[in-house]
């Protein structure tokens, strides 16, 4: 009687049950089609892992099929590629999947030594020498690598601006330079496709759509002087400090077939540039000029995002912002238990946006008190996070100063 009212499973179902759960699941019997679909799937973290289970398995890694499987996965989460101040030791990564640093010292290619990380999309980085001016790209995952000639503007006075990458499929993409100091703009690209550099292309100054009343009483009083936290006198227009990695920092968009590259000029205005029509308007300002505050830029999923920190009443705020018809919109902020903590200590953000919709926040202040936070923001939940702290050799804890954001992608190719 008592177990005549539960529902009970025939014998071939039990059977059928026991047999997918059974660690003797025949995974032989599937063809290399399907098992190297299967395997695409599992985070990429796992494919220097599933290379050692048996000789088939790791027979993916040579097997153009299985490439192939893994670009077609739309999206992986991001790893941030993270940069100390010395920015030719960065071997650190933070795996957004699982939560964990990885050093990939032993994965990367040997040559990147010497470059500064600038720039990145897709599975790729881009390194620049600050002696050569030459650029190098790397898988970070393979090690794969490429050299790409150094180029110069026409005019040598023109001084190097913003560089900024975009991935085309996995296997082409787009790095993009832009020179001068506005309004005598212009850039050149470099295709994968074609392997060269295009010709110096330049840029005119659309007329300002954002200008309103209080851009033109910045131009008329002519120079503003404030008082910083220390008391020292300065000079509103003085150039934008940037960290070395930062330098040449700047996002692209593309929307609707129009590609848009962003970037802070040196006195910390936003100039968006658009290589389609070769035109560029700087946009309108979310602080007074004599407000003392950092500033960076990102992308997320086609979108430009600005961060800023500021303070204001004896506090820091640090929030995000988004451009909407002409004008600024809120995005998030970060609460403000967190960002107290911030207040005071003079410190500057160098941000980067990832797939998958995160924006990561590196917060550092000069030696000698150095002080490290990172903070992620998830445009999709609305919630913030903090990374853990990174230790070498399970001992020694590694700062950093900011970070670039790729999709860790084997199949993505130089």
């Amino acid at each position: 009687m008592g177990f005549s009212d539960r529902k009970r499973k025939s014998r071939d179902e039990q059977d059928y049950t026991v047999t997918l759960a059974s660690p003797a699941f025949p995974m032989d019997e599937l063809s290399d089609d399907v098992l190297e679909r299967v395997l695409s799937w599992l985070p990429t973290s796992s494919f220097f892992r599933m290379t050692s289970v048996c000789k088939r398995w790791k027979s993916t890694q040579t097997s153009k099929s299985f490439n192939l499987a893994c670009s077609q996965v739309p999206l992986r989460d991001p790893w941030f590629f993270m940069i100390p101040n010395d920015s030719n030791s960065s071997t650190f990564v933070f795996d957004s999947t699982e939560n964990n640093w990885k050093n990939l010292n032993n994965h990367r290619n040997r040559k990147s030594r010497g470059f500064i990380p600038v720039a990145s999309s897709g599975g790729l980085l881009c390194f620049r020498c600050s002696v050569s001016g030459d650029f190098f790209l790397c898988n970070p995952i393979t090690g794969s690598s490429r050299d790409i000639p150094s180029l110069a503007s026409q005019d040598n006075n023109k001084p190097l601006q913003a560089v900024a990458m975009t991935a085309l499929t996995p296997s082409s993409y787009k790095l993009v330079t832009v020179f001068g100091e506005a309004p005598n703009l212009c850039f050149r690209f470099f295709e994968s496709d074609s392997g060269s550099w295009s010709k110096e292309l330049n840029l005119v100054k659309k007329n300002d759509e954002y200008k309103d009343s209080s851009h033109d009483d910045d131009e008329e009083t002519g120079t503003v002087y404030f008082l910083t936290k220390t008391g020292t006198v300065v000079v509103a227009s003085n150039n934008l400090e940037r960290s070395p990695s930062k330098q040449y920092s700047s996002v692209i968009t593309v929307k609707d077939n129009a590609e848009t590259v962003y970037f802070l000029s040196s006195y910390g205005t936003i100039i968006a540039c658009d290589l389609t029509k070769r035109c560029f308007t700087e946009l309108p300002k979310l602080l007074p000029p004599f407000f003392e505050y950092s500033i960076d830029l990102v992308e997320c999923n086609g979108t430009m995002f600005v961060i800023l920190l500021s303070e204001f009443y004896e506090s820091a705020s640090l929030r995000i912002w988004k451009l909407e018809n002409q004008s600024w919109v809120h995005v998030g902020m970060l609460p403000p238990a967190m960002s107290h903590e911030l207040y005071g200590r003079k410190g500057d953000i160098n941000c980067v946006g990832g797939a998958g919709n995160k924006i990561l926040v590196c917060f550092n202040t000069s030696p000698p008190e150095v002080y490290c936070r990172y903070f992620v923001y998830d445009l999709v939940a609305e919630q913030w996070s903090e990374l853990p702290k990174c230790f070498k050799d399970g001992e020694e804890a590694v700062e950093f100063v900011s970070a670039l954001s790729f999709q860790p992608r084997i199949e993505a190719t130089v």
